[in-house]
């Protein structure tokens, strides 16, 4: 009989591509999303599962939605993927989320204590656990030290994963998992940001990036990769918490110069910093020892920084190529607003 696997946030970049591996794995599927007035389905779409899938309806603040997913889907594993996701939100949004990130984590894990212990448990947990720590590289032994809203909701779920562990015997298990792009990371995140910008000036349809920190460092990996970690983190004999990561860690500078190379463009001429898109408190070095996933299932990155923007942009340009010649398809760019627009809460502490 197939394995069946829930996933929470399938309509997110990790969902999407845990849910297409899973699937050749010939597990059943079944996913939540939260109803909206506009559909987010464009990732499922892009990667043509949204028909190989069952969506299940569920908010992280109704914990009977939880357990109404879990009863549906009667899953062997959980993979807890949903969340308020994006750091800089979570700034405008602290309460959110809490309430969201950190305390979404233990309405699910109380949905499977109380109907079925057994069922394997993945949390998404993050490299922005670590925050503002010194420049030495990080595995699961270093301090943590969240430096965001975000990060401590996640910090919440983490030990009340390894709290329902311990506590109740549930095969629960942590992924740290440090920065993953893809050519499906929402136009939030600074990596598609990037990308998206890079191919629409290059075709002329923008003229400028605005960013905040050019000078902060994250270890960037490859999406699909890390949806395998996941994967394999629940098959292990014994639950434990695992660093995910490349061992490479890069400015964000860095990221805009190579990106602006692939097309053949001077980036100082288009990119300048933007006192908005800085944070309260920024995190700003991360880089991840993945030595015990590799000891203990062997896996290791194989797309590292250089490919995966090179990935990035050539998609993003693709995209725009193709939309400019009036070919449809499933895409969030089009209908994703200017970013300069958008008033956030350091505009306002600057009056």
């Amino acid at each position: 009989m197939a394995k069946r696997a829930l996933i929470t946030g399938i309509t997110g970049q990790d969902g999407a591509y845990l849910a297409k591996f899973l699937l050749a794995k010939s597990y059943k599927v079944f996913g939540t999303y939260r109803r909206l007035s506009t559909p987010n389905f464009w990732r499922l779409q892009y990667l043509d599962i949204f028909d190989k899938v069952e969506l299940i309806p569920a908010d992280l603040l109704d914990a009977s939605s939880l357990f109404e997913a879990i009863k549906i889907s009667n899953p062997d594993e959980v993979y807890h993927l949903a969340a308020q996701s994006f750091v800089g939100a979570s700034f405008e949004q602290p309460v959110g989320a809490g309430e969201i990130t950190g305390l979404g984590v233990t309405r699910l894990l109380e949905a499977i204590r109380e109907l079925n212990p057994k069922i394997k448990f993945y949390q998404a947990s993050t490299s922005e656990l670590y925050g503002r720590g010194d420049e030495s590289i990080q595995d699961e032994a270093t301090p943590f030290h969240p430096s965001s809203p975000y990060a401590a909701a996640k910090l919440y779920g983490y030990w009340m994963t390894q709290i329902y562990r311990d506590g109740y015997g549930i095969f629960a298990c942590n992924g740290i998992l440090f920065n993953h792009e893809s050519p499906l990371r929402g136009l939030e995140f600074v990596s598609r940001k990037v990308s998206n910008a890079v191919a629409k000036i290059k075709l002329g349809l923008e003229n400028e990036l605005k960013l905040g920190n050019l000078e902060s460092k994250r270890d960037w990996g490859y999406a699909p990769e890390y949806a395998e970690t996941m994967w394999l983190i629940l098959q292990h004999k014994t639950p434990g918490d695992y660093v995910v990561a490349t061992g490479e860690s890069h400015m964000v500078k860095e990221l805009v110069e190579r990106a602006f190379h692939l097309v053949g463009l001077d980036w100082e001429r288009y990119c300048e910093v933007d006192q908005r898109f800085l944070r309260p408190l920024d995190v700003n070095y991360l880089c991840g020892d993945y030595s015990k996933a590799k000891q203990t299932f062997g896996w290791e990155p194989r797309v590292k920084f250089g490919q995966l923007v090179e990935i990035m942009v050539n998609e993003d340009l693709c995209r725009w190529e193709r939309w400019l010649k009036g070919d449809r398809f499933p895409w969030d760019a089009p209908n994703y607003p200017s970013e300069n627009r958008i008033l956030s809460r350091m505009l306002k502490l600057e009056r």
